[in-house]
């Protein structure tokens, strides 16, 4: 993401259509004093993704990041939130779902390395069809520090930027199953 392409695709919220869906994307941190990623996405009717808010925290304890999420889900009116199991297995879904049982959690595995999952959600915000409501620093820097073939930042882990790519994953790139349907030419 260069910061060309961020400025390209800032929208104002005055301007984004009616959303049809919410999710959260979590990144869950690998230690006590790393940033849990915690980004909000929306998509609208016509497909397209927008970045909503970058809810993320450092330094939190588990039961602080997952109150964080619990807090962000209630506040946007989330559908879903999808957070990463690589740092915790199902102890990511446990902890999200004591700070809040009704918490609607899809549980994630990252078999490829962050810059390659990060490629397809790229190619929708250069495509037109993602966007930024506002402006998020952090976020940004992060977007703009994945490489191909990794990370330049300089923080450990763009866990910010692996949040948003996984809300955008859930919202437009996650494979559905195919329904027949019959054409009529």
């Amino acid at each position: 993401w260069p910061l060309e392409l961020v400025a390209r695709c800032r929208v104002a919220p005055a301007l984004m259509p009616p959303i049809v869906r919410t999710v959260i994307g979590v990144d869950p941190p690998a230690s006590a004093n790393g940033t849990c990623g915690i980004v909000v996405c929306a998509a609208d009717a016509d497909g397209n993704a927008y970045v909503l808010a970058d809810c993320s925290v450092a330094g939190a304890s588990p039961e602080g990041w997952a109150r964080a999420v619990a807090d962000a889900t209630q506040d946007y009116d989330a559908d879903r939130v999808v957070a990463e199991r690589n740092q915790g297995g199902t102890m990511v879904r446990s902890v999200l779902l004591a700070a809040s049982a009704t918490l609607p959690v899809e549980l994630v595995h990252a078999a490829i390395g962050k810059s390659a999952r990060a490629e397809p959600v790229a190619a929708l915000f250069e495509n037109g069809r993602a966007f930024f409501v506002g402006e998020f620093a952090e976020l940004e820097a992060e977007l703009s520090a994945l490489v191909p073939g990794g990370y330049a930042g300089e923080n450990r882990s763009p866990d910010r930027a692996d949040a948003m790519g996984w809300a955008i994953w859930a919202l437009l790139l996650k494979s559905k199953r195919a329904v027949p349907r019959i054409r009529v030419l």
